[in-house]
């Protein structure tokens, strides 16, 4: 037997339940990790035999039978309560999804089909004040190292023409 097969049997043969031929015995005579791993199984169902269930509250029927009186004397849920929320969830998710796409969609066009114009964002015209300004405000790091460029060229100039 391979030791595949054997792990495959030994719960059975630590528990009792499954009586160790001789082909499982000889293989755990020639097999130490086989062994040692039947053995400790054996150990683990020793004390899972000695371990002793602990007794219930003695009240613990009692409660139970109130509680059971409880649950049968509330109102019976149908299952469309159950289906309620979730669908109420569902179509709220839906509507978003919906209305985020469509003003997606009409900011990247720039112009509205049926939206009002209040809420569509226009791109200023190449050259004018306002895309001039949006063009420093993005592009400043970049206008801020020209000045450092001109420094250097300048200060070039000056040890090179003394």
């Amino acid at each position: 037997m391979t030791c595949k097969e054997i792990y495959e049997l030994m719960p059975d043969v630590a528990a009792g339940l499954y009586p160790a031929s001789s082909e499982v015995e000889s293989h755990v005579s020639a097999c130490s990790a086989c062994a040692t791993k039947l053995h400790e199984m054996k150990q683990t169902m020793a004390l899972l035999d000695e371990w002793q269930a602990p007794e219930p509250s003695p009240y613990f029927d009692v409660r139970l039978q109130a509680r059971l009186r409880e649950e049968m004397a509330q109102p019976h849920v149908s299952w469309l309560q159950w289906i309620r929320k979730p669908a109420l969830a569902l179509s709220l998710t839906v509507l978003i999804a919906s209305g985020a796409t469509f003003l997606n969609y009409e900011y990247r066009d720039g112009h509205s089909g049926s939206a009002s114009k209040s809420f569509v964002y226009e791109r200023p015209e190449p050259g004018t004040a306002v895309s001039d300004l949006q063009a420093l405000d993005k592009n400043h790091d970049l206008y801020s190292d020209f000045d450092l460029l001109d420094d250097v060229q300048v200060q070039q100039n000056v040890t090179a023409n003394p």
